[in-house]
């Protein structure tokens, strides 16, 4: 199908479900319509914004035979010339099947892998980097669990991070960050390599996982050691293993159980709901690799090399020299960097 052809498609869709709509549509059917056509109608307006400019090429190439008016033409041309690729491709990229988790708000887990205390102290800067990088978006950043040792490094950070399309910006993010420095403990002035892991999970509302009371094992106990914020003598941590799945999910950042089991809940569907989402995404991309990779935790994805003042990310070969920036939160240049790799592979297959 011819891409002008498509785009006739779109625009008689949509005629069509104005008709309905002012008709005898209800209930189910109407809500259903609704959204589609608010779906469509931004994609309409990117239609009409491109056939405009195509017919403002045609009159102005017919005007190039007037001598009083070859001149002017001419220079709406040139105009024309760079304006009419931007709108298609932009129109290309509002085509594109969305993940239909783009739009929703985000779980983040940062646990140190390889490299002890230092792997642990990353851990914890990395944690706060994304903290930064959601109050300049204007996110809300919750912190679920933060769990830190003797040296203050972190042993598992979890939070909610709220706001519109979090998912979207931030998905790519999943897989280990390596960091290459001089740890504060270390005296020789050696160069130490440690690793820490990142999720993000999209955040699963009750409809999309159903989770059966009895499929679960949920124990209490008593907050303790290093990382529970509120440290108390009842027994207000909450621990909840999901059988089946084998999923176990810890909480003991707050004062009271119900809190800490209603946490523990919201990531065990979160976890459950990306388990589901990873083993349908692993059949559908059998046959295309996306250059952003997968986003499984065992890839290296990103190096954070301290003396050099760089951060390189390895799927897409970016290089950035402004580490304190980025550990800031400034760190929009990657992700948009990985949003666009991404979009530039999905058009390259769509167009196969």
């Amino acid at each position: 199908m011819s891409f002008d052809h498509k785009l006739d498609r779109i625009l008689s869709r949509a005629e069509e479900l104005r008709f309905m709509l002012s008709g005898t549509l209800a209930g189910d059917a109407f809500v259903k319509a609704s959204k589609e056509l608010s779906e469509l109608t931004p994609i309409e307006e990117r239609i009409a914004e491109l056939r405009a400019a195509e017919q403002a090429q045609a009159e102005a190439q017919s005007l190039l035979a007037d001598p009083e008016m070859k001149e002017l033409a001419a220079a709406e041309l040139e105009d024309l010339k760079q304006q009419i690729p931007e709108l298609e491709m932009a129109l290309r990229l509002a085509l594109l099947p969305k993940d239909e988790m783009d739009d929703r708000s985000a779980i983040l887990e940062i646990r140190p892998a390889a490299g002890g205390d230092e792997a642990a102290l990353f851990a914890a800067e990395l944690f706060q980097a994304y903290q930064k990088y959601s109050g300049l978006h204007g996110y809300k950043f919750e912190v679920m669990e933060y769990g830190e040792n003797e040296l203050g490094g972190l042993k598992e950070g979890i939070a909610e991070i709220t706001g519109k399309s979090v998912f979207s910006k931030l998905k790519f993010e999943s897989g280990v960050h390596r960091v290459q420095r001089v740890p504060a403990t270390e005296t020789q002035g050696r160069i130490h390599t440690s690793t820490v892991t990142v999720a993000v999970l999209p955040e699963a509302e009750e409809v999309d996982v159903e989770v059966n009371e009895g499929d679960l094992r949920i124990d209490v106990y008593r907050a303790s050691g290093a990382g529970g914020q509120h440290v108390n003598k009842t027994e207000s941590a909450v621990r909840i293993t999901h059988i089946p799945t084998g999923i176990v999910v810890a909480m003991q950042e707050e004062r009271s159980q119900h809190k800490n089991k209603a946490k523990a809940m919201k990531i065990l569907r979160a976890r459950m709901y990306e388990q589901q989402r990873s083993s349908l995404h692993a059949t559908r991309a059998a046959d295309r690799k996306s250059q952003v990779g997968t986003g499984d935790r065992s890839e290296r994805i990103r190096t954070y090399n301290f003396p050099q003042g760089r951060v390189t990310d390895h799927r897409i070969n970016l290089t950035l020299h402004k580490i304190d920036r980025i550990m800031q939160g400034e760190m929009d240049d990657i992700i948009d960097a990985l949003i666009a790799e991404d979009q530039a592979a999905r058009l390259a297959a769509d167009n196969q």
